[in-house]
């Protein structure tokens, strides 16, 4: 038993407890103080904080990110406990470049980064690369920081260490998303009428969070030479390249730890991992999620451009009508997909020649690249040939939902003799058999959870 500078006492549990179990303890703890939107979060908190205390022995160590749509919703308050079960905590909401190396020199802490948003937004004016770069660097156990030190007359080039695990909390949209693609995102939002979170004291959280803390260094510094150095776990499905990199450390450790949570791990890899690419990350990508759909949605192989065009702009509320801020048009569609190597081309539908898009061939191998694999069936009764779009409706059914009841094939100059089209066979369109259906549209913003307190 000891005490605290405030006179509190700590009480030591009798035994030190097996890691499954302390690791159930430290996300019990979290999840005393805040409301979170699904059951993975107190577990990946968990592992997050442990991961902490075995930093060194892992390659990279993965950003840990908590936003929210609106203030209020409980950010702040798992950076306040964390602080309590994380090694090394240094909680600030403004810091310096230059500050963070210099800290960083005497080894790593758990840098944990308030109201980053005001930042990286575009309103709080500045040039914050070398922030952003240094978290991004930072993320790996190589990197370091060449700065030049001492008088002019005895000038040299010191390199910094800059390895350090870094918990960012703020506001929904302002990360640069060569930060997001390193980190594990926790979407917050406020708690609801009936949900109720315990208040925070912080000589209470302090006193009862110890035990775990040092339990929690105790256990990783034990193994973590010989059992997490190197290691190399097995990844779920879904979760690969650098989001496996990021996820590695975390999985790593519930391995050891044994029980439920080499499974709770990797369920909570495959749902962030899912979520992160849901989201996306943009409009190239999810220009090409939509592609895709109505691709499989209509079951053809070819579509016309004008086709393309015509059905993004009837779904109201995939955004592609108010697109910074003009509509969708043939010129913006070309030049987005131009840089997943998808281009427009002379195909046929219908017995005329057209400009358009295939399935086969550059877009599947865009949609295979870049989009997650789709499970969903598709869709029974699917049309199985293509027809024009234009922007004339005129009907509209009971519910209210917009259907077109005319509609004209556009009008096409006679081909040219020397276009590539004439080499075009006139062929019947039909389904493509590897295009898979994913679920429409994926909004900018997913939702978010609050806690008691905090922004």
């Amino acid at each position: 038993m000891s005490t605290t500078p405030a006179g509190l006492r700590i009480v030591r549990p009798a035994a030190t407890v097996e890691p499954a179990e302390l690791l159930d303890q430290v996300a019990a703890f979290v999840a005393r103080f805040s409301v979170f939107p699904d059951e993975h979060c107190a577990p990946t908190l968990a592992l997050w904080y442990a991961h902490t205390h075995a930093a060194p022995h892992f390659y990279t160590t993965p950003r840990l990110i908590l936003d929210s749509a609106e203030p209020g919703s409980g950010k702040t308050r798992v950076l306040e406990v964390a602080q309590y079960l994380v090694r090394k905590p240094e909680m600030t909401i403004s810091i310096t470049t230059a500050a963070i190396f210099r800290m960083l020199a005497d080894g790593p802490v758990t840098l944990l980064f308030d109201e980053i948003d005001a930042v990286f937004s575009a309103k709080g004016g500045g040039n914050n690369e070398d922030l952003r770069g240094l978290l991004n660097s930072g993320y790996k156990r190589s990197a370091t920081v060449q700065r030049c030190v001492g008088d002019a007359s005895r000038m040299k080039v010191e390199r910094f260490p800059v390895f350090a695990p870094v918990a960012l909390a703020g506001i929904a949209g302002a990360m640069p998303a060569t930060i997001t693609t390193r980190a594990i995102t926790i979407h917050m939002r406020r708690r609801a009428p009936h949900e109720v979170a315990e208040p925070f004291r912080e000589r209470k959280v302090e006193v009862e969070s110890a035990p775990l803390r040092e339990q929690l260094a105790e256990w990783l510094d034990r193994v973590g030479g010989d059992e997490l150095a190197g290691a190399e776990p097995a990844m779920p499905d879904g979760v690969t390249d650098r989001a496996a990199e990021v996820w590695e450390p975390l999985v790593a450790i519930a391995d050891v730890a044994g029980g439920h949570w080499p499974a709770t791990a990797r369920a909570a890899a495959q749902h962030f991992v899912g979520q992160a690419v849901a989201t996306g990350v943009s409009v190239g990508t999810r220009l090409l999620a939509d592609l895709r759909a109505l691709f499989t949605g209509h079951e053809v192989d070819r579509m016309a451009t004008v086709d393309v065009i015509g059905r993004l702009l009837a779904d109201e509320e995939s955004g592609w009508s108010d697109l910074d801020p003009r509509p969708l048009d043939a010129r913006r569609l070309a030049k987005e997909l131009a840089r997943y190597g998808v281009r427009p081309g002379s195909i046929r539908v219908g017995g005329q020649v057209t400009k358009g898009y295939q399935a086969e061939g550059a877009l599947s191998d865009a949609w295979a690249r870049y989009l997650p694999p789709a499970t969903e069936d598709p869709p029974s009764g699917a049309v199985t040939s293509v027809t024009a779009v234009t922007s004339q409706v005129r009907g509209v059914t009971a519910a209210g939902r917009v259907t077109a009841t005319s509609v004209t094939p556009p009008v096409e100059p006679p081909p040219d003799p020397d276009d590539d089209a004439t080499d075009v066979t006139d062929v019947a369109v039909t389904p493509h058999p590897a295009v898979t259906p994913l679920t429409r549209h994926v909004t900018d913003v997913t939702d978010v959870t609050a806690t008691d307190g905090g922004a």
